[in-house]
């Protein structure tokens, strides 16, 4: 971890395949969101770097900023199946953040350890100079992970 990057370690009782399934799909991530801003998706599971899908957002879950119901894009920017799926947002706002979310998965034991991570260190210029990030913190992508489990998990 960095002063520009968090993550965040759990093991999964379920294979790579599975847990990559539910992270490619954009209900997927409405699903497994700790907290509360993801209301609902629009788009298929993604299946190459530079697909999309969006997300349709409401921010007053956080009681942070006064922006109502919105929409973003989701642009993968690393996909290698039952590896590691990345993203960036793509949004209202202008010039876009650059910021980017995702998970790397290694296979181990009785099932996957499952590392999320935020990375706000190639982020816009305009942006850094706001001192807002990170806009999450490492216990918003642990409660994440946390519900990935239970989506997930074999009995």
């Amino acid at each position: 971890m960095s002063e520009q990057r968090i993550e965040v370690t759990r093991w999964i009782a379920a294979e790579p395949a599975s847990v990559f399934d539910v992270l490619r799909d954009p209900h997927g991530h409405v699903a497994i969101d700790s907290s509360g801003m993801l209301m609902a998706a629009s788009g298929e599971p993604v299946e190459a770097v530079g697909d999309r899908f969006t997300v349709h957002m409401d921010r007053e879950a956080l009681g942070d900023r006064p922006l109502g119901r919105y929409d973003v894009d989701v642009v993968i920017t690393v996909y290698e199946p039952d590896r590691e799926i990345a993203w960036t947002i793509e949004g209202q706002a202008r010039p876009y953040i650059g910021h980017v979310y995702g998970y790397r998965l290694e296979p181990v034991e009785d099932g996957t350890r499952v590392t999320s991570y935020y990375d706000w260190s190639d982020i816009h210029p305009e942006w850094a100079a706001r001192d807002i990030f990170p806009v999450i913190n490492p216990n918003s992508l642990k409660a994440t992970l946390g519900i990935l489990a239970r989506t997930v998990q074999k009995d």
